[in-house]
């Protein structure tokens, strides 16, 4: 048999105590990088598809699901790119409050950098097109325009946690004991 594509049959990657590597993106491998972890013996299979790969003296299921044999700490601090402050402000423009894809907004300096602003997460939101631009240069209180939040460096665990609030379009049946997406709770 053969698989088209790596999004075809996507593995979720867990670590070694069975939680998503990240929620957003969700951490999925392609099935070659998948397979190539099973036989250098880095993962363990948790789940697999009903589809099969085949060489000429071999054949394996999919992996849906492996977990990390070894632990990777995800306490440092995370990266400040667009990305995390989007993921931070939960791609909510700070000043008008609505939601937006991530191609739609932008970031603002909310102590201009015309005015000695710096680029960091004390001083950076999210913002919509048309704030940014109403907001321009300008101080907040010289525009009347108020934030949402205050900015603050998160951690991963806060990015962990805001990225869970946006599963992606495909999930795999075999993942839902894994990752706590629309699942019914018991009483």
């Amino acid at each position: 048999m053969c698989v088209a594509t790596a999004e075809s049959f996507p593995a979720l990657v867990l670590n070694a105590d069975f939680r998503p590597l990240s929620y957003f993106p969700l951490s999925l491998w392609g099935w070659q990088d998948a397979i190539k972890a099973v036989f250098l013996e880095r993962v363990n299979i948790v789940s697999e598809y009903d589809r099969e790969v085949h060489s000429p003296s071999f054949a394996m299921r999919l992996p849906s699901v492996i977990s990390l044999k070894e632990y990777v700490h995800l306490d440092r601090r995370p990266a400040f790119t667009r990305f995390n402050v989007f993921l931070r402000d939960r791609f909510r423009c700070q000043y008008c409050g609505d939601c937006y894809r991530s191609e739609d907004l932008t970031f603002d300096h909310v102590l201009p950098r015309s005015r000695g602003g710096r680029t960091t997460w004390q001083n950076v939101v999210t913002a919509c097109q048309d704030c940014n631009l109403e907001k321009g240069s300008k101080l907040l209180r010289e525009c009347g325009m108020t934030l949402m939040t205050e900015p603050e460096p998160p951690s991963t665990f806060r990015l962990q946690e805001n990225g869970r609030g946006f599963p992606p379009g495909f999930l795999h049946e075999s993942w839902s004991d894994f990752l706590y997406w629309d699942s019914e709770l018991e009483a």
